[in-house]
């Protein structure tokens, strides 16, 4: 099944049908916006406009830094401002005592007209409370729980209390778009007190950075001189420590020595080298002179490059060249012969004594360079020795002395850091700039009356129509024919209208009897037609009219088509199967001594319960005595065999039956009929109990002829503008 398409003229009916909420919603709301507008207490608002950026400088280096976008800084300010702290600096400023009832106290005669209707409500729901026994609680802001505190115990505010909770409601922070601007205002009945608190606000919103940035600069100067402390005293400390250490280990007089070790180290060790490779080539110069005769001395290179041997082996040679050359002139004997010789004989000895001391020498220089060497060992191992406990106290040392220079360079650290912090720190992170402070306002910020009366026309325009379609939302009854048809998928045969003023003061079916050009007979017409036309081949000849509930005018219905139907020239039976809460003997102003309950129990004959002719062509059936058990005189076979003998004789048989919410005869009869029409009652009846009667009958597949929406209001409805105009239109 498509779903319904919905139009602007759907819209316009729900807003035409339900107009008088709207309309009312419009002038109550209109009504009492202007009451509280022309009735309000002007208020005054004072704006003073200050710049406020962080600061972007090096206090060391004056340069400017890079700052990141931060959103969240103007909230913060924002927040920041309007803060109990600055609150109470503008409180201070005031001097409550002296202001509070000249200016801030409610005035006796300001009260609006909403504020009395709120101090009201509330009077009234406090003496509720106190009737019934109930006491405000609130919790001592000292304890973990929260305690009943009587009402004639409560400590009342003092005037600094209010003031403080005054200035808060109405201090406002607003920051201009794309600048840097942000405006403080303050909202006052009083303009010149509006003027004063908004300038304390902004002076007290300074005051309060500067605090701030005192104390924190405090703060951390006063924890790093704390810490500077403790680390001066370790400084202390330590030195100490390696002053002891040093006098206790001569470290003082053998610290100068712990530089040069190496270097003495290293010159003993080549020395020791040396002495010993010196002393190798002595030993073996020694080792071959130690047993030679002297001829072989002379061999050795060691004795030969003696400085005093080679100059006698010099002299011997000079000698033995003049001895050679006198033997040539002279004889062996001859006296310069024998003088020449005994000179060599002379340098001989002197060169085997020289050969003997060249030995000694080498050998004492030999036992001396051993001698050396062992000195030079022993020298180095000394040496050594001094270098290793030198070494394992410069390793202490250099501990002692590391933690020496670390306690200074933390100790020198916090102090420049404690420094820079109090240059730093006393500088402002944030820099406020008054450019424009709040001058007198010279008229009211509210109320607005021209923006309070438009928004209370829109409101009230806007909420009237939103009321009535919530209202249409919530209404779940039977309400226009086409409502009908796409939620059942079943036929709205006709409508049927309500009376109007003139037709109250008679009854349905007298409008139909007697006055066949009302609206009311006009559309029961209208239902003769489509019950004529309802089937292509014949219309129904036995036609059932019921309801879902009671009261929905089934009835009524039932005996003005017999009536529009008898008056077309068709002769036309009404029987009332309604036995158990009868009426068309009344609608015809008949008597109901006897009737269907009497043909059915065969206490009486057909000509005797029939009634020929209470109008033309119109005979009716009452429902005669309430019998005890309706629905099986229904359900024999009698009800069915008297049909079909009336249907010979008549053009058309309406059986008028009970409601089908409230028993089953409609179910019973619907089985003997040709047609059923059922009457609905508009904006009354429910979609789920005509959904569930209508599931009755499809459940014993009872021939639906069409539904009758009965009292439909078109006017009501929205569909005056296309339906029934011309009827209205006369009777006016």
């Amino acid at each position: 099944m498509h779903e319904k398409e919905i139009h602007l003229r759907d819209y316009l009916r729900i807003l035409i049908k339900r107009k008088g909420i709207a309309v009312t919603f419009l002038l109550v709301t209109f009504i009492l916006v202007v009451i509280a507008t022309f009735t309000a207490t002007p208020y005054y608002s004072a704006m003073a406009k200050v710049i406020i950026e962080r600061d972007s400088t090096d206090p060391l280096s004056s340069r400017y830094q890079y700052q990141a976008y931060d959103p969240e800084f103007l909230e913060t300010q924002n927040q920041l401002i309007k803060s109990a702290a600055v609150v109470k600096k503008v409180v201070k400023s005031l001097d409550p005592d002296k202001t509070y009832d000249a200016f801030f106290a409610p005035k006796g005669n300001s009260t609006s007209y909403f504020d009395a209707v709120k101090n009201w409500f509330s009077e009234l729901f406090a003496g509720f409370k106190e009737m019934i026994g109930i006491e405000t609680m609130w919790s001592d802001s000292d304890n973990t729980e929260a305690k009943p505190v009587p009402k004639n115990q409560r400590k009342p505010l003092t005037k600094a209390e209010k003031l403080e909770k005054i200035i808060k409601n109405n201090v406002s922070v607003s920051p201009i778009p794309n600048s840097r601007v942000v405006q403080i205002g303050f909202l006052s009945d009083n303009p010149a007190t509006a003027m004063k608190v908004a300038n304390s606000v902004t002076q007290a919103y300074i005051d309060e950075l500067i605090d701030m940035q005192m104390e924190v600069a405090g703060y951390s100067i006063g924890w790093m001189k704390k810490k500077a402390d403790i680390q001066r005293i370790k400084l202390e400390e330590s030195e100490k420590e390696l002053h002891a250490y040093k006098k206790a280990h001569d470290i003082i007089t053998v610290e100068d020595r712990l530089t040069v070790l190496p270097e003495r180290l290293s010159e003993l060790s080549k020395s020791l080298t040396q002495a010993e490779t010196k002393r190798k080539e002595l030993f073996a110069v020694y080792d071959q002179i130690k047993n030679k005769s002297r001829k072989d001395l002379e061999t050795i290179p060691a004795i030969a490059k003696n400085a005093a041997v080679d100059a006698i082996n010099q002299k011997i040679l000079i000698t033995d060249q003049k001895i050679s050359e006198l033997s040539k002139k002279y004889g062996p004997k001859h006296p310069k012969m024998i003088t020449v010789k005994n000179e060599l004989k002379s340098l001989k000895e002197k060169k085997y004594q020289a050969l003997e001391d060249a030995v000694k020498t080498i050998e004492n220089e030999y036992l001396l360079t051993n001698a050396n060497e062992s000195d030079l060992r022993e020298l180095l191992d000394q040496t050594k020795y001094t270098a290793e406990t030198l070494g394992e106290k410069s390793i202490q040392l250099g501990i002692i002395q590391r933690k020496v220079d670390t306690n200074r360079y933390l100790y020198d650290a916090l102090v420049k850091k404690m420094k820079e912090k109090d240059i730093t720190e006393r500088n402002q992170s944030v820099n406020v700039w008054i450019i424009e402070e709040a001058t007198l306002p010279l008229s009211p910020a509210k109320p607005q009356k021209a923006r309070n009366i438009l928004l209370g026309l829109l409101f009230g325009l806007f909420g009237g129509i939103g009321l009535a379609f919530f209202l249409e939302y919530l209404d779940n009854t039977v309400k226009t024919p086409e409502d009908v048809e796409e939620k059942f998928n079943i036929p709205v045969i006709s409508t049927i209208d309500l009376f109007t003023d003139k037709e109250k003061n008679q009854t349905i079916v007298d409008n139909v009897l007697h006055d066949t050009n009302s609206l009311i007979a006009e559309n029961f017409k209208g239902l003769r037609t489509s019950v004529f036309l309802s089937s292509a081949d014949k219309p129904p000849k036995i036609l059932l009219v019921t309801s879902m509930t009671p009261g929905e005018g089934k009835s009524s219905i039932a005996a003005c088509l017999s009536a529009a139907i008898a008056h077309s020239g068709k002769k036309i039976l009404l029987i009332d199967g309604d036995m158990r809460r009868p009426v068309q003997h009344k609608n015809f102003s008949q008597t109901n001594t006897i009737g269907l309950s009497s043909l059915l129990a065969g206490v009486s004959q057909d000509e005797e319960s029939i009634r020929f002719n209470i109008i033309e062509n119109l005979d009716l059936i009452t429902s005669g005595p309430v019998p005890p058990n309706p629905s099986e005189l229904l359900s024999s076979k009698r009800m069915k065999d008297l049909l079909d003998s009336f249907s010979a004789a008549y053009d058309m048989i309406i059986v008028d039956s009970p409601p089908l919410a409230s028993v089953t005869d409609p179910v019973i009869l619907s089985q003997i009929v040709e047609g059923v029409i059922v009457v609905t009652w508009a904006g009354k009846t429910t979609y789920e109990i005509l959904g569930k009667g209508l599931k009755q009958l499809s459940e014993v597949k009872a021939p639906f002829t069409g539904l009758v929406l009965n009292r439909f209001n078109a006017k009501k409805t929205g569909y005056y503008y296309n339906y029934g105009d011309y009827y209205y239109s006369s009777e006016s």
